[in-house]
């Protein structure tokens, strides 16, 4: 298997180039105000025009309204939607696009493991679950949390494609891989020097370290679990 990378919080031109040019699978962009990677559906306009081919572009959401959604999706032609917030399976689904649903582990709501899966359940129409820290920002805090609450989540067959994200970077990404053997992960803040403003060095060490870790043989549980869906 191979690992997918996302690259998450873009707002530049050349750091939409440099995560395509070091093997990202997706960028991803913010459309939530209060977040310090936040792009206009406009400006999210102009840096798509920098996207080279066979790359995709996921649109994050936090508790947006449909027409905020709809604007986002008219202006900017996403791949996949990603939803942050509260939304329910239906406000995920209502827009007719392939939609990832984020998931803040370790929050009051979902402490342990259990609570984790029972989360995830009704998003089973997903393309895949995002499992990411708990912060007020909604993501890129640079704050990890504790993987093994993902132990029941791996062992649902019938789940959506685990992404992991949270506080990753390239010095835990290896390790992260190996401890969870996730479909893909998501990286912010550890690839940048400032909010919003990515480092093409650090880009191009965190997509070396997860194709280390790829070369790591996979466990025959997982495999099963991949030929069995």
């Amino acid at each position: 298997m191979r690992t997918r990378i996302k690259i998450c919080g873009l707002t530049r031109e050349e750091d939409v180039v440099s995560a395509a040019v070091a093997g990202a699978d997706a960028i991803g962009m913010v459309f939530y105000a209060k977040s310090k990677r936040y792009v206009t559906p406009e400006r999210a306009a102009a840096l798509r025009r920098a996207l080279p081919p066979f790359v995709q572009l996921v649109a994050l959401f936090v508790n947006a309204t449909d027409e905020e959604v709809e604007r986002v999706v008219d202006a900017v032609r996403p791949d996949l939607l990603q939803f942050h917030g509260d939304e329910t399976p239906d406000q995920c689904a209502r827009f007719g696009h392939p939609y990832l649903r984020a998931f803040r582990v370790g929050a009051a709501a979902i402490p342990d493991g259990r609570a984790v899966l029972a989360a995830a359940r009704p998003f089973a129409g997903a393309a895949g679950w995002l499992f990411d820290s708990d912060s007020a920002g909604y993501g890129g805090s640079g704050h990890g949390f504790d993987h093994g609450l993902l132990t029941d989540v791996r062992a649902e067959i019938d789940a959506p494609r685990i992404i992991l994200s949270g506080g990753l970077t390239p010095d835990n990404v290896c390790t992260a891989i190996r401890h969870t053997h996730p479909w893909a992960v998501d990286v912010s803040s550890g690839v940048e020097q400032g909010p919003g403003i990515k480092d093409d060095a650090r880009i191009k060490a965190f997509v070396a370290a997860v194709r280390s870790a790829d070369e790591t043989p996979i466990p025959k549980s997982v495999w099963t679990r991949v030929d069995e869906r």
